[in-house]
């Protein structure tokens, strides 16, 4: 799969995504907790989530792989944005200033783009200093793969099992795995296989921000068993 240089597809989705604040709010307060000193967000996109990280004042730097969503984050914040290819053949050389340089390194629906998932989550934590934090979240089930998932140029889904593994490898120690948003199966679902919707209706959006709440109860009530993502923290020893 070819990387496309400007992702409309993507930036459709993301300024859906954008307008729903509940379900952003959500996402950082899950992370917020496992989160620590100078931080590096993977895929920051249009920012949907670093927003909340500066409105926060956390020390972050945002990065991304496409001009585009760096030129739109530069425009929005005033913090700094990079450009940072995960699977750059030289990494470690064009990225030598920023080597175990933070404590904390995220990515948020980035390891599923990636062919190389392994060489993905190695370099994020050449990234992190000794005892720094690793926050990966990427979407669960490849039952659930449909078109959402072609346009959005990802190569696959995880179930907790799966993205464990590829953080064992790293040899990471993983600190905690669990499921999030279990009632946005549902949606996924009818909406990208049901309906074969190549991007999420705005409409979709509103309403599952409306029902945060409900949402967040019902992971609570099955335990983070099961949901539409997939979230592991691990720290590098």
């Amino acid at each position: 799969m070819e990387i496309k240089e400007i992702d409309l597809e993507g930036l459709e989705t993301l300024n859906v995504i954008e307008k729903a604040n509940k379900f952003n709010k959500w996402m950082f307060d899950t992370i917020k907790p496992h989160c620590k000193g100078k931080i590096l967000e993977i895929g920051s996109g249009i920012g949907n989530i670093s927003e909340y990280f500066i409105k926060d004042k956390q020390d972050i730097i945002l990065s991304d792989l496409r001009d585009n969503y760096i030129e739109i984050a530069k425009n929005k914040f005033t913090n700094e944005v990079i450009k940072i290819d995960l699977v750059d053949a030289d990494f470690d050389t064009k990225y030598t200033n920023l080597l175990g340089t933070f404590d904390t390194v995220f990515a948020l629906n980035v390891v599923e783009h990636i062919k190389d998932e392994v060489q993905a989550i190695t370099n994020c934590k050449k990234l992190l200093k000794k005892g720094g934090h690793l926050i990966i979240l990427v979407p669960a089930y490849q039952s659930l793969f449909n078109q959402f998932d072609v346009e959005l140029e990802h190569y696959r889904r995880y179930t907790q099992k799966s993205l464990k593994k590829i953080i064992i490898e790293n040899q990471l120690t993983i600190k905690k795995t669990f499921s999030f948003n279990v009632i946005g199966i549902l949606g996924w679902f009818i909406t990208g296989s049901v309906l074969k919707k190549k991007s999420i209706p705005e409409g979709q959006m509103g309403l599952f921000n409306k029902l945060v709440p409900i949402f967040k109860l019902a992971d609570v009530l099955t335990f983070r068993k099961i949901g539409l993502s997939v979230i592991c923290f691990a720290i590098k020893d």
